[in-house]
C-alpha cells in the first residue's frame, strides 16, 4: 500500500531536503563551490569595509587603500578555504599551497587595485556616500570576474586531493606463452 500523496515520506519538502544534503555532503564539488563563495564572500565584505574606511574615512588614495583591504583579506581567505572548504588540516605546504595561494591572491590585488584605482579617479568629485557604494561596487565585480578562475585553480591544483597509487597485482610471464 502506497503513503498518501501529503505522507511525510512524499512530502515535496522532504526530497529538496535531500537533495539539499547529497549536494553538500563533504567532498562533493557542489559544497566546495558553495563553501568556497561563503568564504569569498566573507573576505570581499572585510576588504569593503576596510576600503570604505580607508578611502572615505582616512582619505587614503583608493588604489592604496585597496591594496590594503586586500592584503587583510588573504589570510582569512587561505585558512578558510584550506580548512573549511577542502578539510585540510595540520601545517599547509610551502611550495605545494602557501605560495600559489598568494601568487593567485596577489594577481586579483593587482587586477582590483587596478579597477579601483580607476574608478577612484572617476569618483573622485562624487559624494562620499556615493563613493561608499561605487568603490566597493568595482572592487566586488572584479572579484566576482576572478572568482571562478579562482575556484578551479584551488580545487585542481592548490588544495587538490592528493593521488594514490594504486598497486597493480603482479603478473608473471609463463615462459611456455613466450615461444608461441
Amino acid at each position: 500500500m502506497k503513503p498518501p500523496v501529503n505522507h511525510p515520506v512524499n512530502h515535496p519538502v522532504n526530497h529538496a531536503v535531500e537533495r539539499a544534503r547529497a549536494l553538500l555532503r563533504h567532498g562533493t564539488t557542489s559544497r566546495r563551490v558553495l563553501c568556497c563563495l561563503t568564504v569569498s564572500v566573507g573576505t570581499t565584505v572585510i576588504s569593503a569595509v576596510i576600503l570604505v574606511a580607508l578611502v572615505v574615512g582616512a582619505g587614503v588614495p583608493a588604489g592604496t587603500a585597496n591594496v590594503i583591504a586586500v592584503c587583510c583579506g588573504i589570510l582569512p581567505s587561505y585558512l578558510g578555504n584550506r580548512r573549511w572548504t577542502w578539510g585540510r588540516a595540520g601545517r599547509g605546504g610551502i611550495a605545494r599551497e602557501v605560495v600559489p595561494f598568494c601568487v593567485l591572491s596577489l594577481a586579483g590585488l593587482v587586477l582590483s587595485t587596478v579597477t579601483v584605482a580607476l574608478a577612484g579617479a572617476a569618483t573622485a568629485a562624487w559624494s562620499d556616500a556615493l563613493r561608499s557604494v561605487a568603490l566597493p561596487v568595482v572592487q566586488a565585480g572584479t572579484f566576482a570576474a576572478l572568482w571562478v578562475v579562482q575556484f578551479v585553480m584551488l580545487d585542481r591544483v592548490i588544495f587538490r586531493a592528493p593521488t594514490v597509487a594504486v598497486p597493480r597485482p603482479e603478473t608473471s610471464v609463463d615462459p611456455r606463452h613466450l615461444a608461441a
